[in-house]
């Protein structure tokens, strides 16, 4: 949902990115995206899984999946990793996805072991997102507990404003 290309004044960045998307759906339409060889890819990718019932384990294996098959198609491609998000219960909203707290921190930090070993940069969007107190969405940065406001997509895009360029 986020405007990339404004958010950075680039043109050139394009957000592939489809609401309610989860990891076999990047796996099955993957072409789509390597076949224009960018530059670099920043990928983030499943909340929607353990929503739909995913396990952890098999997220994180279909994340690691789609990062090795982009390596295998566009070798030249930057691969930036990025966290799950924290989600927050207090709104009501999305059951499904903000009662995963302890999952997305299993698979933030499975990713990110993962990453140091395969040389893959991973950068922690969760850490900056989260609550001082908790792991919990900070609330300034949602309206619904699972998607950002305004406020929350300028943090992120700060968090990752070095690795634009």
């Amino acid at each position: 949902m986020g405007s990339w290309s404004e958010i950075f004044q680039n043109q050139n960045i394009k957000n592939r990115g489809i609401s309610g998307d989860v990891t076999e759906g990047i796996l099955y339409r993957i072409t789509e995206i390597t076949d224009s060889n960018p530059l670099k890819i920043f990928l983030m990718i499943g909340t929607n899984d353990l929503a739909q019932g995913v396990t952890k384990e098999l997220t994180f294996q279909n994340i690691c999946k789609i990062v090795k098959t982009i390596q295998s198609q566009t070798p030249k491609t930057e691969i930036i990793v990025q966290s799950l998000f924290p989600v927050n219960p207090i709104f009501g909203n999305f059951s499904g996805h903000t009662g995963n707290t302890e999952k997305i921190i299993w698979i933030n930090g499975n990713l990110k072991d993962w990453c140091k070993k395969n040389e893959i940069i991973f950068i922690d969007v969760f850490i900056h997102l989260k609550n001082k107190m908790d792991d919990f969405l900070n609330p300034d940065y949602s309206y619904d507990g699972l998607h950002l406001n305004g406020d929350g997509y300028k943090k992120w895009a700060d968090a990752i404003q070095h690795l634009v360029k």
